[in-house]
């Protein structure tokens, strides 16, 4: 029951749905058990024969009516409650679900694939909501019918109330009895279901190199063999609990026998009159209706509990990034950061960085050039507090980032990516998604400095146009644009940026670096490099190997040692394949 109370925990603030279904709830079970009573008594009376009160008979036959009509009506206001109530408690369930995952740190995501992730949300919040709505319009009536039919019965016979009562916790038990198997089933088929819709929305994200590389059968082989495991395992289960309904129903018919039995035995004894007779017929079969309903119930509780099981495992990560409760607010006056004795590795096995020290002076430009693995991408993820290091300090102003807030710290820092980040929506939305308070007149400026204003204006709509997922209506070029404009509105004093030019042709990238060197003006940057034009103009290299600084200076100075820096100057000189590939492991691009 722990999961079905944490279940109802994790919506306590829907009491007042909780509060009015439970009353109508009762309210509709004394309504359903009034009319066997009465028409029992109906019965009795008309059996009087020419000695019957008319006006008796009519009253039961109104009273009938009207519990009739009560019941529709009470019937029909709490399902209306309930329907509300669980499409609140889908909105509540899904907002802290959300809410959480974003509070996680990159290492899950590293872990987990991102359609899995949606397709857990998806199948555990509907399942949730699911059994909420069925508590509510079945669950708490069937629970009020059954206690109130039973009390009436026991009044006339508490013979065939206590035949009728054994029959729950038999049913239960005798159910429950297959929950664990039933439950390893659902598991077993959810984990395919995650797997396939995992690998659907990564096929989807990135269907132009599934085309390109005609792998469409290919995925969806993948996609549908997952699913024909998921039906594999549906069968044995499906049958294992039929089997065992069966079993369920054959004992419950056999209590029914006893107890219609009795009801007739007595009636022709003269122990009930053929009211009472019919009244406890009628009640038994009020409870023999839920009573096979329980199959019905159980099954959707135990996918209630199965699919909130994995909810309830990633609501219970704890993020590994946190605010310190004493965390300040960055306050950046310069810009000059610091990394001193900082180790990290993605796996703890295996350190990325080891004891990495330097000093980027506020104002200037730095280029972090080494082989791929070497930990440029690192640097500015722990910059960004994306990971924690495992030892050391990252400081900028002298600043421990670990103690101030996230959102300072990352408010501070503008980032330029590689591939350009952009979500569907409006042009205007995505400039302004740096700074959503962000004027018209702002965003539209911040356009015109990234040498975007020209195309923007040109598409019919302007700043409202549509871009589609991932910006697809756009070339390169205006996507890295757009970007640059957002970073600029941010207006950031820490800039990262990943070179933003590497895969643009002559004309692109002509605008593109005008609108770098506007956005650049000012503030601290750090530039992963990918051409060696771009290092040429930095005011720092730092170069890396094997984890650790391999040399820092400038490009002047740089270019006479026999460092990394000066290697690949000599490289980019001799044209042969053997350079090229060692350029390319560098991630340079001449």
């Amino acid at each position: 029951m722990k999961p079905i109370w944490r279940i109802l925990r994790s919506t306590n603030q829907l009491w007042r749905y909780y509060l009015a279904i439970g009353v109508l709830t009762i309210s509709l079970s004394i309504l359903n058990l009034l009319q066997p009573l009465f028409t029992g008594w109906a019965i009795d009376e008309v059996r009087r024969g020419a000695e019957a009160r008319i006006s008796y008979v009519v009253f039961l036959a109104i009273a009938i009516f009207v519990s009739d009509l009560g019941a529709n009506l009470f019937s029909n206001i709490s399902g209306y409650l309930g329907d509300q109530m669980a499409v609140k408690a889908n909105k509540i369930l899904s907002d802290r679900y959300y809410r959480h995952i974003l509070s996680l740190s990159q290492r899950y995501f590293d872990r987990e694939l991102s359609g899995k992730i949606i397709n857990r949300l998806n199948r555990s919040i509907f399942q949730i909501s699911n059994f909420m709505n069925m508590v509510s319009n079945n669950f708490l009536q069937f629970i009020f019918s059954t206690v109130f039919a039973l009390l009436i019965v026991a009044h006339y016979s508490w013979q065939v109330a206590l035949m009728l009562l054994s029959l729950y916790p038999i049913y239960v038990w005798m159910t429950v009895r297959t929950s664990n198997t039933w439950q390893e089933y659902q598991s077993q088929k959810n984990q395919h279901y995650d797997i396939a819709s995992g690998r659907f929305a990564e096929a989807i994200g990135q269907v132009k190199v599934v085309k390109s590389y005609n792998q469409e059968k290919q995925e969806l082989s993948f996609f549908a063999r997952h699913l024909e495991k998921a039906i594999s395992i549906n069968r044995p289960q499906s049958r294992y609990w039929h089997q065992r309904d069966v079993r369920r129903r054959v004992l419950m018919s056999i209590i029914f026998f006893g107890v219609y039995l009795y009801i007739f035995v007595g009636a022709v004894h003269g122990r009930f009159t053929p009211g009472q007779a019919v009244a406890l017929i009628l009640y038994a079969m009020q409870i023999r209706i839920p009573i096979f309903t329980i199959s019905f119930l159980v099954e959707n509780s135990q996918r209630a509990i199965a699919d909130s099981r994995d909810y309830f495992e990633i609501m219970n990560i704890k993020p590994d990034i946190i605010d310190q409760p004493s965390a300040q607010k960055l306050v950046i006056n310069s810009g000059q950061v610091t990394f001193e004795k900082v180790s990290f590795g993605y796996d703890h096995n295996q350190a990325v960085l080891k004891e990495l020290s330097f000093d980027i002076k506020p104002h200037t430009k730095v280029a972090l050039v080494g082989e791929s693995g070497e930990g440029k991408t690192t640097i500015t993820n722990l910059l960004l507090r994306l990971y924690e290091p495992q030892s050391g300090r990252i400081l900028i102003d002298g600043q421990d980032i670990s103690q101030v807030s996230q959102h300072s710290l990352r408010s501070s820092v503008s980032v330029v990516f590689q591939e350009p980040a952009l979500f569907s929506g409006t042009i205007r939305e995505n400039i302004s998604y740096s700074r959503q308070d962000a004027s018209d007149q702002e965003v539209e400026a911040a356009a015109k400095a990234a040498n975007a204003d020209v195309f923007i204006t040109a598409f019919a709509k302007g700043y409202d146009s549509q871009i589609g997922e991932h910006g697809l209506k756009l070339s390169g070029g205006q996507k890295q644009r757009l970007a640059i404009a957002r970073a600029l509105l941010k207006n950031a004093p820490l800039l990262i940026m990943d070179e933003a030019t590497s895969s643009l042709d002559g004309k692109s990238e002509q605008l593109v670096q005008e609108a770098l060197e506007r956005l650049m003006e000012g503030r601290t940057t750090i530039i992963i490099a990918h051409r060696l034009s771009t290092i040429a103009h930095v005011d720092q290299i730092i170069t890396l190997r094997n984890g650790q600084v391999d040399e820092i200076g400038s490009p002047a100075s740089l270019s006479e040692s026999k460092g990394i820096y000066a290697q690949l100057l000599e490289l980019q000189e001799r044209h042969t394949k053997a350079t090229k590939k060692k350029l390319k492991a560098f991630e340079i691009k001449v």
